[in-house]
């Protein structure tokens, strides 16, 4: 038998001999491939088959070879499957898209067990208050050393969450929405609002975002403010009070070399392990996902591989004095050299962040064209390509590009130094400007391309309004 398969008015020759056996395996494959209900049998899928594409046997007097007949065979079984995903839904992704989860999602161990489909996120079951990682009491013999480290990681440890980052993938065939895993990381709560902190290259790029708490209650977090320039992001999620937990933040502008540490994350998706060292180095530059560099990182040898990006850097006290942000290492893993953003600058960032969603920047209301332009006129300082109306720049009088009476762009004003310090990198002159701070009065020496001279303008706060 050859079958004709008709849908729509449109028809097309499946050209293999099939028995009506063989239609009901093919039935019994789109069955299972499609997760259709298991209360229609294969009697009754046959027999919807037939009425739904109007299936009609006609004689064949060709014979193909047994390879077409099971090639054409899986033709028939694919197409099946499409009819029949088009027209019946599963009842489990109906109830899915109407009712949210309640409860818990699975513990999480690693990435590769978080491809579940359209999960939805709500608030736990209520839970008794949650307790120290860890009562059980120390066994004896231990070094003072020691006993300080396992009281800093039972105090630490419910505050450090794991994140994941999740993208929306349609299904070719069933067009249904899966969400993928594209990276995880970790985190630590910030206060007992919800706010949550961890790296901007954690979240980049993401679509939805998970929060495992450490009692391993998951939340879906919402995006507050990210600060790429320093590789950091603040989440939120809405979780009860008593299940929140903030770190004790601690000061990064004493640091010394040599001075013990401990960085708590997750790890390859291991959650909640401790790994300890001392300070290796201060005042460390690394670049950060937008291009700018991140100034006076702290460097560490405690261990710090994938996944702990995100968590916490700890003092002996258990103070927070750093996010840890990357590490230096030819096989991608733990090489004794890690690097955090230091807690200065988390401080200072994390609260512009929640109140207006991104950094708060000091500037002169100027915009400076990039570095190549500068390099490839073998110009010295940083070009100003346009000064705003009104801005303090204007007002000292500095001057952008402009056209010449031939209609060419001429370079206007460049920036070589500011208080004294030379500048000969948009990077260098904006971190000036952050040093100094919004309000601040700062000396300007410009170049016109003819003669040098010297301005003082006031930083102000550019970008956010009602500062």
């Amino acid at each position: 038998m050859s079958y004709w398969l008709s849908n729509g008015g449109r028809k097309s020759r499946i050209g293999c001999e099939c028995s009506r056996e063989d239609l009901i395996i093919a039935a019994k494959i789109a069955a299972r491939r499609y997760a259709l209900p298991t209360a229609l049998h294969a009697e009754s899928l046959y027999a919807k088959l037939k009425s739904r594409m109007r299936v009609k046997t006609l004689f064949n007097p060709y014979q193909e070879s047994s390879f077409m007949r099971r090639s054409l065979f899986v033709i028939l079984a694919l197409a099946v499957g499409v009819f029949l995903g088009r027209g019946w839904q599963p009842t489990e992704n109906l109830q899915q898209r109407n009712t949210p989860l309640q409860g818990e999602l699975p513990q999480r161990t690693g990435p590769s067990e978080l491809t579940s489909s359209t999960t939805a996120f709500a608030e736990p079951a209520p839970q008794p208050a949650p307790q120290p990682a860890d009562l059980r009491p120390l066994p004896q013999g231990l070094s003072e050393q020691e006993k300080r480290d396992i009281l800093v990681f039972r105090q630490a440890a419910e505050s450090v969450v794991s994140v994941t980052s999740l993208s929306l993938r349609r299904d070719f065939f069933s067009m249904n929405v899966f969400e993928i895993p594209r990276g995880s990381g970790s985190g630590f709560v910030w206060d007992d609002s919800g706010h949550i902190v961890t790296n901007f290259h954690v979240i980049e790029n993401g679509q939805r975002f998970s929060v495992t708490l450490a009692d391993q209650s998951a939340w879906e977090a919402q995006v507050v403010g990210t600060a790429a320039d320093k590789d950091l992001a603040v989440l939120r999620i809405d979780a009860p009070q008593r299940l929140l937990t903030g770190l004790s933040v601690g000061r990064s502008s004493d640091l010394v070399v040599g001075q013990k540490v401990q960085a708590i994350g997750n790890p390859f998706g291991l959650d909640q392990t401790l790994t300890t060292g001392v300070v290796s180095a201060l005042g460390r530059e690394l670049q950060s996902p937008s291009g700018r560099t991140i100034h006076n990182l702290i460097q560490t040898d405690a261990a710090i591989n994938p996944g702990n990006s995100g968590g916490p850097l700890l003092d002996s006290s258990g103070r927070l004095i750093g996010v840890n942000t990357a590490i230096y290492s030819p096989s991608g893993a733990s090489a004794g050299i890690g690097f955090a953003v230091p807690v200065d600058i988390v401080s200072r960032l994390v609260p512009q962040l929640i109140r207006h969603g991104k950094p708060i920047l000091p500037g002169i209301g100027c915009e400076f064209l990039p570095d190549s332009y500068a390099r490839r006129s073998r110009l010295e300082g940083v070009i100003v390509q346009r000064v705003l109306r009104g801005s303090p720049a204007d007002r000292a009088g500095l001057r952008g590009l402009y056209r010449n009476r031939r209609g060419q762009p001429v370079v206007g004003d460049r920036i070589l130094a500011i208080d004294g310090k030379p500048v000969d990198t948009r990077d260098k002159l904006l971190y000036a400007f952050e040093q100094a701070g919004v309000g601040t009065q700062v000396e300007l020496t410009l170049t016109d391309g003819e003669k040098v001279r010297q301005v003082r303008v006031s930083l102000v706060a550019e970008g956010v309004e009602n500062v």
